[in-house]
């Protein structure tokens, strides 16, 4: 699979600032046949881990994590920018590699003790991850484990996020 996924994905020089590489993963989300290969393997590799719900960070989790939830016939509960979610949230802000940012959940998105998989695209610096992680543990539930399709070494988002378990596809 890790193959697959780095044979598709396209560098794009200096967005979206001068002198960083973005890793566009959207090459793999729009060809269907891979977004399948892709949600099955990872529906494999969790459809025996008890997950009782896939939280994902707004907004390329959230073409993970659907499908992922699909499979996996848990409930997907999205992680949203601040001002996108119309009932009673936790919030938590943080800072990220080019900037800062807040991000919310409802209050009643997740039950006590739930073990719940938190997923995203890509783990750079690991902020956003780390933000929901703290969001779902405010709602009372574990976080079972945290995955990415990308994971980008040399910015250490793995080092942030020590206290939990992280899983990744493809590494760079």
């Amino acid at each position: 699979m890790e193959k697959l996924i780095k044979k598709a994905i396209k560098d794009v020089p200096d967005f979206p600032k001068p002198g960083i590489i973005f890793k566009d993963l959207m090459p793999v989300f729009g060809d269907g046949k891979m977004l399948r290969k892709m949600t099955d393997f990872l529906a494999k590799r969790y459809k025996t881990k008890k997950i009782g719900a896939v939280v994902c960070c707004e907004a390329r989790g959230f073409l993970v994590g659907a499908p992922l939830a699909y499979r996996l016939g848990v409930p997907l509960v999205p992680v949203r920018k601040q001002g996108k979610l119309p009932r009673a949230v936790y919030r938590v802000s943080y800072d990220l590699e080019y900037g800062s940012n807040t991000l919310e959940l409802h209050r009643d998105a997740l039950k006590k003790g739930q073990k719940v998989l938190i997923i995203d695209d890509l783990l750079a610096t690991g902020g956003t991850v780390e933000a929901a992680a703290r969001l779902v543990e405010k709602c009372g539930a574990k976080v079972g484990e945290l995955a990415f399709i990308v994971e980008l070494d040399f910015l250490k988002g793995r080092d942030r996020l020590k206290k939990y378990k992280v899983y990744s596809i493809a590494r760079y």
